[in-house]
């Protein structure tokens, strides 16, 4: 009973912090609105279209095969895919890496040689597929002239088409518009601010000289650190809730069909964030050393984790809780993939174990709290 009468005490308190409500709401809403207008047209350019990509090329070849490249070029050019010669002062290569052209192709006496862009892969693959058919069914004729030059003909004529691009038009996999990116990573972004809070948890009690009163009442130190952790973790998964409902009906980001296991990820990520602040709060001397080293971290874990813009994942990046809860919620919600929530949610616990078992050795070797 104790436990939870502390629990509730911390709760009301939380909640008549104005200032620090204010924050936990109003500031993930409003970078929601700002980000998630300002940047909408980031994340709706997803219709891609190949036309007029540009080739230069380079003829060392024998006569016959450069007249069979020709004929080549003028046909794939009613395609879009336009073959140009170079001169000899020109290197191909460099204007490839310039990105001035998509690719670049030597001709040798029955082969080609080709140089792709690695800013143009896309059309690149388109080049090189075309061409590497082209220099086979060259070949192949090559080979049948000399057995059959009636065959020839034949050999060219089989499977030949004009239309060397063919557009189909698919149904892209659902992704996150600008809001629905926004409304998930600043949510869980506001998540690991719980760990401010935290690093106060018990040092405030020492500043508000209520520690000793609380250590003289008929109450453990169990039950006192208990009740804190679960009014502090009551508290912010309230106000996770408030942003989370607010961005849905209010802003109508995607949240998928499964709230009730993104709601269990980030209720393990304000865990997470209590446990490291609380564990902070008992490593530093001073509260200003404690908040200083938190919103350090908290802000590096932001801006690696996508909080403020989209990130490429790489090995800095996957350090950042957020990536790890943001890259489990997208699943949950575009893939239907629920299973993706089990490595986070075990991850943000043992992370959390971690930190509180450092709060509770501390709190152990004190005589007060």
């Amino acid at each position: 009973m104790n436990i939870f009468n502390i629990a509730i005490m911390h709760i009301k308190r939380d909640f008549r912090d104005v200032r620090t409500l204010v924050f936990m709401l109003a500031f993930p809403i409003v970078l929601m609105l700002v980000l998630g207008t300002a940047l909408s047209n980031a994340f709706n350019s997803d219709s891609h279209s190949i036309k007029d990509i540009q080739v230069l090329y380079k003829d060392e070849a024998s006569n016959t095969f450069s007249q069979a490249f020709e004929a080549f070029a003028k046909e794939v050019d009613k395609s879009g895919i336009h073959f140009k010669k170079i001169s000899e002062e020109i290197d191909g290569k460099e204007e490839v890496k310039k990105n001035k052209y998509a690719a670049y192709v030597e001709l040798n006496t029955d082969s080609a040689k080709f140089y792709g862009s690695e800013r143009s892969s896309v059309e690149g693959s388109i080049v090189e597929g075309i061409l590497t058919t082209f220099v086979d069914k060259y070949n192949v004729a090559a080979e049948v002239a000399k057995v059959d030059p009636s065959k020839i003909s034949t050999v060219i004529s089989n499977g030949n088409h004009n239309d060397y691009i063919q557009e189909t038009s698919l149904q892209a996999a659902k992704k996150p518009g600008s809001m629905d990116y926004y409304a998930v990573v600043m949510t869980t972004m506001i998540a690991l601010y719980a760990a401010m809070g935290a690093s106060s948890l018990i040092r405030g009690e020492r500043i508000r000289k209520t520690g000793d009163r609380l250590i003289a009442a008929p109450i453990s130190k169990a039950e006192i650190f208990i009740g804190k952790v679960l009014g502090s973790l009551v508290a912010n998964a309230l106000c996770i809730l408030l942003v989370m409902l607010f961005s849905k009906f209010i802003f109508q980001a995607n949240w998928g069909n499964h709230l009730g296991i993104i709601f269990i990820i980030l209720l393990t990520q304000v865990f997470l964030a209590i446990s490291f602040g609380l564990g902070i709060g008992y490593i530093t001397k001073t509260a200003e050393s404690s908040r200083a080293i938190i919103l350090v971290v908290v802000q590096l874990a932001s801006i690696f984790g996508g909080a403020y813009f989209v990130v490429e994942e790489n090995f800095v990046t996957n350090l950042s809780p957020l990536t790890w809860a943001n890259t489990a919620v997208m699943k949950i919600i575009y893939a239907n993939d629920i299973g993706a929530a089990l490595p986070v949610i075990s991850l943000n616990l043992s992370i959390s174990a971690l930190f509180l078992l450092i709060a509770i050795i501390a709190l152990r070797r004190r005589e007060g709290l």
